[in-house]
């Protein structure tokens, strides 16, 4: 056996072919599992996409490395079970782009985090971490409250979803900027128009407290509170499952 894989080597066009063969075959194990993603992806019916707000937050927090710490996907362990809440399903992810469901925890993840806490945790939090967990080794983002949002160009970062699948509609692209503004403002005329395009469970709440300006603290707490909850598939499926 040794002695064939010498001989082998020294073959350049056979060890070209050997690779190729070894190689075609991972690829294949790796690619057959896609032909039956129908079966194995849930459905969810009340899945909904990511407002503008939202959208926007998610790029923070993708622009700011928080999925190095934070993973965004908890395992059918029962202990991340206990812990975290109903194991992550894939149709969950499917707007996610890229994913983020992350290997590293430096800090919990944050697969559920939506409505756990409220806005103003999430602020206080973010501005000072210790101030809430004072062993947290997670750094301050003050930043955030005293950055303006860009939302002039959230329409062209839905028309780029929707390019890869996600199913923002002309109305949605052409309401971005209004709709970012108007989710974190509720006493603002474009609110109505939030809920009207995203659904009456849109959060349209003050996130930063702040109503005379739209901040970048604004767009990262609205989406740390839609994490877990665009969609509830994950858990009525373990309540099915219970009973």
């Amino acid at each position: 056996m040794f002695n064939f894989h010498y001989r082998l080597e020294r073959n350049a066009m056979g060890l070209v072919l050997a690779i190729v063969v070894v190689a075609s075959i991972g690829g294949l194990i790796e690619i057959a599992p896609l032909f039956t993603i129908d079966e194995t992806v849930e459905d969810a019916p009340d899945m909904r996409v990511y407002t503008p707000l939202e959208l926007a937050g998610r790029n923070i927090y993708i622009r700011e490395g928080c999925y190095a710490c934070h993973s965004q996907m908890i395992r059918t362990l029962r202990d991340e079970v206990e812990r975290y809440g109903p194991y992550s399903l894939a149709v969950e992810s499917k707007y996610d782009h890229p994913m983020l469901w992350g290997s590293k925890r430096t800090g919990p993840d944050i697969a559920r985090l939506g409505g756990k806490y409220s806005n103003e945790w999430h602020v206080a939090h973010l501005y000072n971490p210790r101030d809430l967990v004072p062993e947290s080794k997670m750094p301050a983002y003050r930043w955030l409250m005293r950055n303006s949002l860009k939302i002039g160009d959230l329409g062209e970062h839905l028309a780029a979803m929707r390019a890869v699948g996600v199913p923002y509609t002309d109305e949605m692209i052409a309401n971005a900027t209004a709709d970012a503004y108007g989710q974190a403002n509720p006493d603002s005329t474009q609110a109505a128009g939030v809920t009207a395009r995203y659904g009456e469970a849109t959060n349209v709440s003050l996130f930063d407290g702040k109503p005379e300006t739209l901040t970048e603290m604004d767009a990262i707490v609205a989406y740390l509170q839609i994490l877990g909850r665009l969609t509830d598939v994950a858990h009525k499926t373990e309540q099915a499952s219970v009973e």
